[in-house]
């Protein structure tokens, strides 16, 4: 321990040891020039030597040392080479005033190096803090979260302040560890600092007295937190306005989360309420119509069955049976819609193949004969992916009936691994040989509700929801679905998913099951 402080002292003392030693050397160098040159110049020559000697000090060493190198130049000409020399005495009177303008001269350089280097160390200071500012400016700008600001906040006081700030904000527990390094009275004075939203401390209109700033983040009525700054100096007002502009940067990110926070709010407030409109509207509309055909159709079966053909009869059943299907359709794509646009949806993910999801939905097209239209390309060791495996197969279904729907020729079934994306990704790609989907309405086609108008022309009777409800589906697996234009007419909607990693495999736990 002895050993540790006398380290400490020799490197305290050794700089200023070094700069006194700085100050000699250059007193025997313009003395010993002055020696050299004493037959050959006059007295003003010698008391120039010694001014430059007053001007280098001034600008190389501290006040103190600057001051002392003034008097002693002086009194070294004086003693050296003003007559009678060796003494400090004075005969001539034009010498005592060369003397005393010489000293003058030498204190007001002195002076003038010293506010010169204060402003430098100021401008220099000032600088730093800019840069500071706007690196602050700009990290808190891309920040999401209270942590990641208060954090980047403590970072940018700890460093203007050495290390001595502490930031609180108004949900903290002030009893807590977060704030063990203050003692009680700083606490009380951060809880009163975030109550009148007012700098207090050091230098300031309010407890004066203390020793350490206390400055609010935010304003009166929106108070986010405060910032102690202990041992602040009381006449640092650039440092008190630095500290305040760190404070407003903070309270701009806060306010900016918050208004983020709630327009996400009002942006899902609004999505709900036009889901609901829609909804209604759907009822109205693509509900009560089909609706009515069937009450049409079963009316007629009933009251006028004896007069109609059995062909007559079997179509009625059949549009009963198609209008049926027609709401049913309908409704379990609108209630998947509300369900998938919820915040708090929660799917019901499995390790599954996507192989036997393929093939459960060819074995269900199967039933309309369909099959043959579909060729499927299966890339080889597709991996294990975590989904929900019947919304899963209610796009790929969505998507193939669509493809069946406005296509004669095949459609085609691809899946693949895509390794060029990182993540790497599961892609499906469905394509057909249709009358294509326009490039300005690749992105509106996924809207509920809305329709192709070419669609409309060719009697092809949609609600506008399956392709909104497969993009749903997508994005809900953390994937996306897209629709390009095929070459040579018809479309290739693309569906992506990320392969997630597989879970370790365990030993123990699988014997454990076994």
């Amino acid at each position: 321990m002895l050993g540790f402080r006398m380290t400490i002292t020799f490197t305290q003392i050794f700089p200023r040891l070094r700069a006194w030693l700085s100050l000699l050397l250059l007193l025997s160098i313009a003395t010993l020039l002055s020696f050299l040159l004493n037959r050959y110049v006059s007295f003003t020559s010698q008391a120039m030597i010694f001014v430059l000697v007053v001007t280098i000090a001034a600008y190389q060493l501290d006040r103190v040392q600057s001051v002392v190198c003034a008097v002693l130049s002086v009194l070294l000409l004086n003693f050296f080479f003003v007559p009678p020399t060796w003494t400090f005495h004075v005969e001539q009177p034009e010498h005592l005033i060369a003397l005393g303008t010489m000293l003058i001269v030498a204190l007001t350089i002195n002076q003038l190096a010293t506010r010169l280097k204060l402003e430098t160390v100021l401008a220099h200071l000032n600088e730093q803090r800019a840069r500071q500012l706007q690196e602050l400016a700009i990290r808190v700008a891309v920040t999401e979260s209270v942590a990641d600001i208060r954090h980047l906040g403590q970072q940018a006081f700890n460093r203007a302040f050495d290390d001595r700030s502490l930031l609180a904000l108004t949900g903290d527990d002030f009893n807590s560890k977060t704030l063990g390094a203050a003692s009680q009275q700083q606490i009380d004075g951060l809880r009163y600092c975030m109550k009148e939203a007012q700098v207090l401390g050091a230098g300031s209109l309010r407890w004066g007295e203390l020793n350490d700033w206390y400055i609010p983040i935010g304003k009166a009525g929106q108070i986010i937190g405060a910032v102690l700054i202990q041992a602040a100096p009381r006449d640092d007002t650039d440092g008190l306005e630095h500290a305040k502009a760190i404070c407003s940067l903070l309270a701009q990110a806060f306010e900016r989360l918050q208004l983020n926070t709630s327009m996400q709010t009002a942006q899902n407030e609004a999505q709900k309420q036009q889901l609901q409109s829609t909804f209604l509207a759907a009822i109205s509309h693509d509900l009560r119509t089909p609706l009515a055909v069937m009450v049409g159709a079963a009316s007629a079966l009933q009251s006028q069955r004896e007069k109609l053909a059995p062909d007559q009869q079997d179509r009625l059943l059949k549009n009963i049976v198609d209008e049926a299907n027609y709401l049913t359709s309908v409704t379990e794509n609108t209630l998947q819609l509300v369900r998938l646009s919820q915040a708090e949806n929660s799917l019901r993910r499995d390790w599954e193949s996507i192989e036997e999801i393929v093939g459960a939905i060819l074995a269900r097209i199967k039933q309309g004969n369909n099959e043959t239209r579909i060729q499927v390309t299966l890339g080889k060791d597709l991996p294990l992916m975590r989904l929900d495996p019947v919304l899963i197969a209610q796009l790929l279904s969505n998507l193939l009936d669509n493809a069946l729907k406005y296509s004669d020729d095949m459609v085609e079934l691809d899946v693949c691994v895509q390794h060029e994306t990182q993540p790497a990704s599961l892609q499906v790609a469905i394509k057909d040989r249709g009358p294509g989907i326009p490039d300005s309405e690749h992105d509106s086609i996924f809207i509920a509700y809305s329709r192709l108008a070419q669609h409309d022309q060719a009697n092809q009777r949609s609600a506008g929801l399956g392709l909104a409800v497969c993009r749903a589906i997508a994005q809900a697996h953390d994937g996306n679905l897209v629709v390009k234009n095929r070459d040579g007419g018809g479309s290739c909607f693309l569906l992506s998913l990320p392969i997630p990693a597989l879970p370790n495999f365990n030993p123990e736990l699988a014997t454990n099951i076994l």
